[in-house]
């Protein structure tokens, strides 16, 4: 495993322990709390960037930053651009303080992103319902907002309460982008102890946003029994004028599906959405298809199905309105984050800015009021589909060929290429009338349709648009199920898994998050999540990961969505939602220390997270991260003690967090029940691991729900996954198994012989489990 490899490589003296120490607070151990479900309402102190500076430092002793940079170079301002190859730069910096500063740059855009939509979102359904509109998220659940109620010190009631939360993530942000400016912050520790504060700011930005939409649109809940909504490329009738939504923003699909409601156009206009905002308009109206994750979107587009396309936020083409001219379809902008050099058309009169749009006065018009929108996009999109009829969005076959033997072989298609496709091959032979080539390409997007092949190709072939049409005719058989997103886990789900997950008699907590930057096409997210729901782990998912998900069926035709139930139980598949959404994972975890463990919550942070970190088997998993946001979701995750596994592509963030299997004194553990120093193991190993392979990524997925207070008999249900998969990927035992194995308990029986003969051979010594294990001090 590559990136373990490398580590072991590095310098000892930047792993120096010594350059990690930092002092620590007491830190309550929650026996003095009266009421775990109904927290104190005073005052909490909301910790500032430098308040959990001294847990950062804990985790970082153990998972020091492992830097992959992309250069050598700092260009932020005009004292370079710096060389800070074994140098300083002209303000001090070195290389490694650097690349944490960006790395801290990615995740408060990646936050600003959440929160600015968070705030949109809120301020429009404060608008729409007023701030003391009640938050009530069913009898079933008591303890709403988890990460409000930690960080804040607060239950919020009403919709105006949720203010306060957005306020305070808002003014820490201020404070972390101000530490990248040249000449503050000076420490990659501290560097990387914001970027943890970012991340759980970014934790708070979404569960404000998620919270705000499901109490605004009715959304569901958490209820586990959400309907199955349509999914694929070919769910769409195309034979209606087609309105597509794109981003991450509710609201002005919401409006559209109001304004088709109330005016009875359901028979007349077709909705559907890529990325989030797919979700999250099938959250509030099923009648809405979802046509799927981020890399549908160039192809959908450039297949001219739309008429109207709406954006609103986040991980949209930025390049949307010249491909949307190309086809004759109409691009309406719903925020000031993106407004394409459109006219502001808001508070224009709705009838005018139609006649405009229809005769082609305009390209198209930025609409910063929802309820504007839904008019506009419906009446549009019915007076101008049947002239782009005869418009012809790709090439015919004919012309595919034709083209195609323009083809140089120059090869740039290949090298630019983010997964090294065989694009060139391809197009040389449709060039011959062979297309099974291209349509491979599209199929289960193993192209993501990036595009830059085109920007380089010599002749200037429209490599996605082959691609797109040789894979039309696959279309007709795209049409899926998936489960509507759920959002929050119930407090009687936490009640019925929390002791389970904690002593180990669930494997494990597994969530797919994240984009579709996949290395190897959207079939390994669903392939990852049918291994681990055979297995009896927790399966939950959000956003692009699950839509890909959805797009895999078995032999009968059925996704895992039809074959597995949407409850947070040993087994189950649960969508959660959007990426909002995401904040109801770490939620989970914080909900199983409070609801199982009697943790309280306000103002504890810290024993929160140690007890999710030693305790309760949870593993992210973004498999296709790519934005910045992934970044800052990554981060949030990662201080409240949980691990993620990413694909190949996202080393590209320049930063993960590995752990060293050699370094025996990083794992060392305190035993609150005893008071004394024990030896712990390396569990989890990683905090921020990139994997190579889906295979790779699985055996890593499963060993990283391993934790220090794993009875004996979970130990052996996560060992027992651990060896087989291993043994079937690697064809071996595992070559760490000594390092789980805290006495001949812990040995899964079907293994027995072969695994104490293993151990016998490196000279294993037996070991005591901690009876409390934590990080923290005995107070």
């Amino acid at each position: 495993m590559a990136f373990e490899k490398t580590a072991k490589k590095l310098d000892d003296n930047f792993w120096n322990t010594k350059n990690l120490k930092i002092s620590i607070g007491e830190v309550s151990d929650g026996k003095s709390a009266k009421s775990k479900l109904d927290e104190p309402m005073g005052p909490t102190p909301k910790p500032s960037v430098t308040d959990l500076r001294s847990w950062d430092f804990k985790l970082l002793k153990r998972y020091p930053p492992f830097y992959a940079p992309f250069c050598d170079m700092c260009c932020l301002c005009t004292y370079g651009k710096c060389d800070l190859l074994g140098k300083k730069g002209a303000c001090g910096i070195n290389a490694e303080a650097q690349q944490a500063r960006t790395v801290l740059l990615a995740s408060c855009i990646g936050t600003a992103a959440h929160a600015g939509h968070a705030r949109h979102l809120l301020h429009h359904v404060i608008h729409m319902h007023g701030r003391d509109k009640p938050i009530d998220l069913g009898k079933n659940i008591d303890i709403e907002a988890p990460i409000i109620r930690t960080l804040i010190g607060k239950k919020p009631e009403t919709l105006g309460d949720l203010e306060e939360s957005l306020a305070y993530v808002e003014e820490q942000l201020t404070h972390l982008l101000s530490a990248c400016h040249t000449g503050q912050e000076g420490s990659s520790l501290d560097f990387e102890s914001k970027t943890f504060h970012a991340g759980i700011m970014d934790d708070l930005a979404r569960e404000v946003a998620d919270i705000a939409q499901i109490i605004a649109y009715r959304m569901s809940k958490g209820d586990g029994d959400e309907p199955l909504v349509e999914l694929g490329l070919g769910t769409v009738n195309k034979d209606k004028p087609v309105i597509l939504c794109i981003g991450h923003n509710v609201a002005p699909g919401a409006e559209i599906l109001d304004y088709i409601e109330d005016n009875d156009l359901y028979e007349d206009v077709e909705v559907c959405g890529i990325c989030c905002t797919a979700i999250d308009i099938t959250r509030y109206n099923s009648a809405a298809k979802v046509i799927g994750p981020l890399s549908k979107q160039l192809k959908f587009i450039r297949s001219g199905v739309s008429d109207v396309i709406v954006v609103d936020e986040q991980c949209v083409r930025t390049d949307i309105l010249e491909e949307a001219k190309k086809n004759g379809a109409v691009v309406i902008a719903t925020t000031d984050k993106m407004c394409l050099g459109l006219p502001d058309k808001t508070k224009e009169d709705s009838d005018l800015v139609i006649s405009e749009l229809v005769n082609g006065k305009i390209d198209g018009a930025l609409i910063l009021e929802p309820k504007n929108v839904g008019k506009v996009a419906v009446e549009v999109a019915k007076k101008i589909a049947k002239r782009r009829e005869s418009i012809k969005a790709l090439p015919d076959v004919s012309e595919i060929s034709k083209l195609a033997k323009e083809c140089t072989e120059c090869g740039w298609c290949v090298r630019v290429c983010p997964n090294n496709r065989p694009v060139m091959d391809a197009v040389t032979s449709a060039a011959k009338g062979d297309l099974t080539k291209l349509a491979k390409l599209y199929e289960n997007d193993m192209c993501y349709a990036c595009g830059r092949c085109e920007e380089e190709c010599e002749r200037k072939l429209p490599l996605v648009s082959f691609i797109t049409k040789a894979g039309d005719h696959h279309v007709k058989n795209q049409k899926f199920k998936m489960r509507a997103g759920r959002g929050p886990v119930q407090d009687v789900e936490i009640r019925k898994v929390g002791g389970p997950i904690v002593l180990g008699d669930i494997p494990g907590v597994v969530a797919f998050v994240g984009c579709s930057n996949y290395p190897n096409g959207g079939i390994e997210m669903a392939k990852m999540a049918e291994e681990l729901l055979k297995r009896r782990y927790i399966v939950v998912a959000t956003g692009c990961a699950a839509m890909s998900i959805g797009e895999y069926v078995d032999e009968d035709g059925l996704t895992l969505y039809e074959r597995y139930e949407g409850i947070f139980d040993a087994g189950g598949l649960a969508n959660a939602g959007s990426c909002v959404s995401n904040a109801h994972i770490s939620g989970a975890c914080i909900k199983i220390a409070n609801i199982f463990a009697k943790k309280p919550l306000s103002g504890n942070f810290e024993e929160i997270a140690d007890y999710i970190l030693n305790r309760v088997g949870a593993c992210g998993v973004a498999w296709g991260a790519f934005s910045q946001k992934a970044a800052a979701i990554a981060a949030g995750v990662n201080r409240w003690g949980i691990p993620a596994v990413l694909g190949p592509h996202s080393s590209k963030y320049r930063r993960l967090h590995l752990g060293r299997i050699d370094k025996k004194e990083l794992w060392d553990l305190n035993d609150l029940r005893t008071g004394e120093v024990v030896q712990g193991e390396p569990a989890p190993e990683h905090l921020l691991y990139a994997a190579e392979t889906m295979e790779e990524a699985i055996v890593s997925i499963v060993k990283m729900c391993i934790r220090p207070n794993d009875t004996p008999k979970g130990r052996q249900l996560k060992l027992s996954h651990y060896i087989d998969l291993y043994k079937r990927y690697f064809g071996e035992l595992p070559p760490d198994l000594e390092l789980f194995v805290r006495n001949e308990r812990d040995v899964p029986i079907t293994y027995k012989h072969d695994v104490m003969e293993n151990l016998k051979e490196k000279k294993w010594v037996q070991r005591e489990a901690p009876k409390e294990p934590s990080l923290l001090l005995k107070k």
